[in-house]
């Protein structure tokens, strides 16, 4: 089966089913998971800084949970109605916009301290009309010059995506460049048809083009099967609080900042703040 950006354009090709079947697949959402850790890797934050990031085709919010998982606060873009219905629908932390990034972004200049882009920026290689401002070069440049512009100064933006060959490689980079960013491409995993990915790392600022490129991952398929685990991942596992286990996600401190969100969506039925609001439970036995 050709992949989905050869069937139709996204905003048709994620209608409602697609999308919600899309959202429910375990493997893409392992898949989503890896690649979204991985890109986090390559952007190389400070650690224990949260820092606002641009989701660039966030869909239904599965890359986005890794970022607020990640303690980062993030925006989303995407031109899939289904999709941010369902990413709504999820309760996602994210500002979301209906957005065509072959059209750019409207953003304040240095609003973002990074961007990621899982499996998205291929899409801008297909024109979908035989008008000049349809053509892969004119979006891909309208897509980098704003997006260059989105970001504070330094910054990375990290966009995993397919490329069918060598040459759309080339016409993305060489866009990617004129807009001024520095970088290169890494590839993990080169001789593994299955495990192989492509990202973009783009530099803005701090030496630019002369900041060096990290090295893609090497051998010849992942560790273990279906998923790929990154160092920083690890790490991040590895962090336990006193008593041993891994710090409950439902914590007081998350779910008052979750229901103030509900609360500024105008969510109905959110419950009142209280000394009880998070607490533990005894066990009963």
């Amino acid at each position: 089966m050709s992949r989905p950006e050869l069937q139709a354009p996204p905003e048709i090709y994620y209608g409602d089913t697609e999308a919600k079947k899309y959202t429910a697949n375990s493997r893409i959402q392992q898949i989503q998971s890896d690649m979204t850790h991985r890109a986090l890797e390559l952007l190389n934050l400070p650690p224990d800084e949260p820092k606002l990031l641009l989701d660039i085709g966030c869909g239904s919010g599965l890359s986005g949970e890794i970022l607020e998982e990640e303690g980062h606060y993030w925006v989303g873009v995407d031109i899939a109605p289904s999709m941010l219905e369902v990413a709504l629908d999820r309760e996602v932390e994210g500002d979301l916009f209906l957005q065509d990034i072959g059209q750019g972004f409207g953003f304040r200049p240095g609003s973002f301290d990074g961007a990621i882009s899982i499996s998205v920026i291929q899409w801008l290689l297909n024109a979908e009309t035989s008008h000049p401002t349809s053509s892969p070069p004119h979006r891909l440049n309208r897509f980098f010059t704003t997006l260059y512009a989105s970001l504070a100064n330094p910054s990375r933006a990290i966009l995993q995506f397919y490329p069918n060959s060598d040459d759309q490689i080339n016409l993305i980079t060489s866009i990617a460049q004129k807009a001024g960013f520095g970088g290169g491409v890494v590839i993990d995993y080169p001789n593994s048809k299955k495990a192989r990915k492509v990202f973009l790392c783009l530099f803005v600022g701090s030496g630019g083009a002369q900041q060096n490129v990290p090295k893609g991952l090497d051998g010849e398929e992942p560790v273990e099967e279906d998923s790929v685990k990154y160092e920083r991942r690890r790490e991040r596992e590895k962090r336990r609080d006193k008593g041993g286990k891994r710090k409950s996600v439902k914590a007081k401190d998350w779910i008052l900042k979750k229901k103030e969100l509900y609360r500024k969506r105008g969510k109905e039925g959110v419950p009142n703040d209280s000394k009880f609001t998070g607490r533990q439970r005894k066990p009963i036995f």
